[in-house]
């Protein structure tokens, strides 16, 4: 099978799918959502785990889901109790998420690489009163420097086996089968503390309703108007994407297909071997060598984010299949996408339109909306955003410009109503006087094909306030004599203005991330990153 036409297939204008998409009623709930599911496609595969081989239907799904909420009830757990869930990419997880959803609880979702100090600060923020935990983060557990008085051992279950007082998880599915009486649960109750991790200071928890998850799952299944059988999840389910992927495979009835991590060399084997249709397409995939394959596949759509657009047409080319730009955030879901049939877009570098129900303005500083063509924030208003900041309401007030939610990004709308992204508010470098992009240097970097990722930062200088610094990671195997600084350096000279050029440049194997896999910017400031050998353009020599 080979891929299809770049141009979309035949669907009504995003228009008309909008106002569709708005007027029907959400499902009352999550369960409900499952249960309509399970009745519609009983014997259809609601996920597939094909790393560790853990397959359901969706009437089995609602019944393993229905077993579990019982057992947790009956454990102590209702409506409003706050439960970590700390477990890589298995099928315990989603079970876990979907059963206190049944009972109308809240999920506090863990990365499985936080260190004690790191875990031991969410699970208190969020006030976790019960904990659901993978047998090889016991030792981590054990470590906390510090946790919630209600979290005692007999409240924590182990996916493998429990050490002393705590219980196996999956004795929850032992007791009674029918879930007890309890209130009804709805749009509005919580669902989620889903903790931001931002490039600096200690992350928020994300307070996300059912209604939240409700919206993102329908909005993504229904905007291009394309029914998408087979959908692929490659990255944590701890992370936004897995969940609301897992949400509009519901909607669609459709199998998700979920692998234990993110693998850029067998991203494309697992595309082929799952026939899948939709996908989040990661940039790096298109550094891995070619092959004769590539187009061997049946994905409809994909969605990449942040994309280098000078190789837009080249992706779509070589893979034979739509490539289109989207927009989100923890704190607003599906803010904004470029429709499928939108193949005149291809290589604009813009987001797209509002996703289905958001409304956007850019604007300046003190909210106010900014002229066509301007540079100026990005605002999102809408139903399905956060509700605040957990336990932190002068960040929620700060996040806000009344309803509108403040993205904290710079963007220009163009006369056609499509948005382009320039920068983070708080990631310009200021030169001399001039306002630069991080974001707009870092994308001419990665346009070198030896170039994997690379951040730029500012750094002091006492003639022009700051000075532009970038850190490159390069292809596995070359090293800074086969890609030297001169070379980078011209590089920038034929794409940027020459204010923007970086003036020192320094190699680094690894950039530092935070748990959600943001490049931690603050760190790359600090020892010891800002020790790494340097090389200073202005000078033509490496600095110690």
């Amino acid at each position: 099978m080979t891929g299809r036409s770049n141009a979309g297939p035949s669907v009504p204008p995003y228009a008309e799918r909008r106002r569709q998409i708005e007027s029907e009623p959400l499902p009352r709930n999550i369960g409900a959502l499952v249960d309509d599911a399970a009745s519609a496609a009983p014997d259809r595969l609601a996920w597939d785990f094909f790393e560790s081989n853990e397959r359901i239907t969706y009437s089995a799904l609602k019944e393993r889901v229905d077993r579990l909420a019982a057992g947790l009830a009956q454990a102590g757990v209702g409506k409003g109790s706050h439960v970590g869930v700390m477990l890589p990419n298995v099928a315990a997880f989603p079970l876990t998420w979907l059963a206190l959803a049944r009972l109308g609880a809240v999920m506090i979702p863990l990365n499985v690489g936080y260190t004690p100090r790191e875990m031991s600060y969410v699970v208190c923020d969020a006030e976790a009163e019960f904990l659901v935990i993978d047998e090889g983060r016991l030792g981590t557990l054990a470590a906390l420097p510090e946790r919630p008085c209600a979290l005692s051992d007999d409240r924590v279950f182990v996916v493998g086996s429990p050490g002393a007082g705590q219980r196996r998880w999956d004795a929850l599915f032992e007791g009674e089968d029918s879930l007890p009486r309890h209130e009804d649960v709805g749009h509005d109750d919580l669902l989620n503390i889903q903790y931001t991790s931002g490039t600096t200071g200690f992350p928020k928890g994300c307070m996300l309703t059912q209604r939240y998850w409700l919206t993102i799952g329908k909005v993504n299944a229904r905007r291009d108007g394309v029914v998408y059988e087979r959908i692929l999840a490659s990255t944590p389910f701890f992370y936004m994407d897995p969940q609301w992927l897992l949400m509009m495979s519901f909607y669609q009835r459709a199998t998700l297909y979920v692998a234990m991590r993110q693998s850029a060399s067998r991203f494309m084997d697992w595309v082929r071997a799952h026939r899948i249709q939709f996908a989040l397409f990661p940039e790096v995939v298109y550094k891995q060598p070619p092959s004769p394959r590539d187009r061997d596949n049946e994905v409809i759509r994909v969605n990449v984010y942040g994309l280098n657009r000078t190789i837009h047409a080249a992706l779509e080319e070589r893979f034979g299949f739509v490539v289109r730009e989207a927009f989100g955030m923890t704190e607003v879901g599906s803010g904004l996408f470029m429709p499928i049939e939108a193949a005149d877009m291809v290589g604009s570098g813009s987001c797209g339109v509002p996703s289905p129900f958001r409304e956007a303005r850019i604007a300046d500083s003190d909210g106010t909306p900014v002229a066509t063509g301007a540079i100026g924030e990005l605002l999102l208003r809408g139903p399905g955003m956060l509700r605040g900041y957990y336990r932190k309401p002068d960040a929620t007030a700060a996040a806000f410009h009344g309803e509108w939610f403040r993205t904290g990004d710079l963007f220009r709308r163009d006369g056609r109503g499509y948005y382009y992204i320039v920068g983070r508010v708080k990631e310009m470098i200021r030169r001399a006087g001039e306002n630069i992009s991080a974001r707009e240097v870092e994308a001419v970097l990665r346009e070198m094909p030896e170039i994997v990722e690379a951040a730029a930062v500012p750094v002091p200088d006492a003639t022009r306030g700051e000075e532009v610094k970038v850190f490159v990671v390069l292809r596995t195997g070359l090293g800074r004599d086969d890609v030297p600084p001169p070379r980078i350096v011209a590089h920038c000279e034929a794409s940027l203005a020459r204010f923007k050029v970086p003036r020192y440049v320094a190699y680094i194997d690894r950039l530092p991330k935070t748990p959600s896999e943001k490049i931690a910017k603050h760190l790359l400031v600090g020892p010891p990153h800002a020790s790494l050998p340097t090389f200073d353009r202005v000078e033509s020599r490496w600095l110690s």
